[in-house]
């Protein structure tokens, strides 16, 4: 599958000052002072190329603090006008989209719980027809690859060309050391079938905590992704939203002159042999592996056929026991990761029992003689 998108490259539509790209901000608007003091300390940075800030905050309940509306829109324009900063917000209406419009807001982006519903996609992608201004697409709340693209083209259909997508990670109900799990082979799916498409990554939402964002920053820019989101906060201690996940102009400053900015291909010509070399060796491993999942599954089938015969059940909790601890056991002596072991084993064994249920239910073919 490959996605066609109508898209402009990045470095067409934004100026940006230094590698990664970066915006940040504030992950609301709250005082005309909050915002304009951020803004100043993230402009002297020199490492930011667009200020971001909540204007408007779908919550989770209602009670909650939902943004400090439209008056924000007159701060993110003071602040540009003093920093020379482009802005950006997110936009979850119509009407949001036309109040930006109205006061010069530079890019906008479609939040996560926008994305996982179509109507309001739609709706957002109706206001911009006839409008040449960047919009971002955060991936929806879900692990669902189609709503996340599907979000993309109706962005794109309605005419805008300067589109890029925000990983910000997923809802998981599993505890985890994230606020949402990147589930980074997602956007890596995303990155292959549309390569054009710029991906940016947002550490902040996917940390939910500050101290895991430099970790998360960096395996972003090593998966060859476009940009990062980072939410700054003059004084994150006090935040009214996101608290916990904000960093000082100070602190961001610190952590992207840390980063390990690596290229997507080199001119070395004897590393470029020596990674051939590596690469085919690898594709030969991957031959002999289909092939011996082939092989797995045509013994998978034939024990189907006797089970059946046999009136026998399909799933056997003992040997698929058995099989998970030796398995677990082997990998280790490899050093594979047991998570990833077990995962593809499951992967594996879901397989044998899909094919083994055809087998069970397959229809009789009546006699045609």
């Amino acid at each position: 599958m490959k996605l066609s998108l109508n898209i402009q490259p990045l470095h067409t539509w934004i100026d940006v000052k230094n590698e990664p790209l970066l915006i940040s901000g504030p992950c609301s608007a709250e005082t005309e002072e909050q915002l304009l003091n951020t803004a100043r300390l993230l402009a002297n940075t020199g490492k930011v190329s667009i200020l971001r800030a909540g204007i408007w905050k779908p919550r989770t309940r209602p009670g909650e603090f939902e943004g400090i509306g439209s008056i924000g829109l007159e701060w993110l324009k003071k602040a540009k006008e003093e920093t020379g900063l482009p802005i950006a917000t997110e936009v979850a209406t119509a009407s949001h989209v036309e109040e930006c419009l109205k006061a010069g807001v530079d890019v906008l982006w479609v939040g996560a719980r926008s994305t996982v519903n179509p109507f309001t996609v739609q709706e957002i992608a109706d206001a911009l027809k006839g409008v040449d201004i960047p919009v971002m697409v955060k991936n929806p709340v879900n692990p669902d690859l189609s709503l996340w693209i599907g979000a993309l083209e109706r962005i794109n259909n309605a005419g805008i060309t300067k589109i890029a997508a925000i990983h910000r990670g997923f809802t998981s109900f599993e505890k985890t050391s994230y606020r949402n799990v990147p589930m980074w082979e997602l956007a890596i799916q995303l990155k292959t079938i549309c390569p054009e498409l710029p991906i940016i990554n947002d550490p902040s939402h996917i940390c939910g905590n500050r101290e895991l964002i430099p970790y998360v920053a960096q395996k972003a820019l090593d998966l060859d992704m476009q940009g990062l989101m980072i939410e700054s906060h003059i004084n994150p201690l006090v935040a009214w939203t996101d608290a916990k996940q904000q960093l000082t102009p100070e602190a961001l400053s610190k952590i992207i002159s840390e980063l390990n900015l690596r290229v997507a291909a080199s001119k070395n010509e004897d590393f470029m042999d020596a990674l051939a070399d590596l690469r085919n060796r690898i594709d030969k491993i991957d031959d002999q592996l289909i092939q011996k999942l082939g092989e797995r599954m045509a013994l998978v089938e034939k024990i189907g056929n006797f089970k059946k015969e046999n009136n026998v059940t399909i799933l056997q909790v003992k040997r698929w026991e058995e099989i998970i601890q030796k398995s677990l056991a082997f990998g280790g002596a490899f050093n594979l990761d047991a998570n990833f072991t077990k995962k593809f084993l499951e992967l594996v064994h879901g397989e044998s029992i899909r094919k083994q249920t055809e087998i069970m239910n397959e229809a009789k073919i009546p006699n045609k003689s």
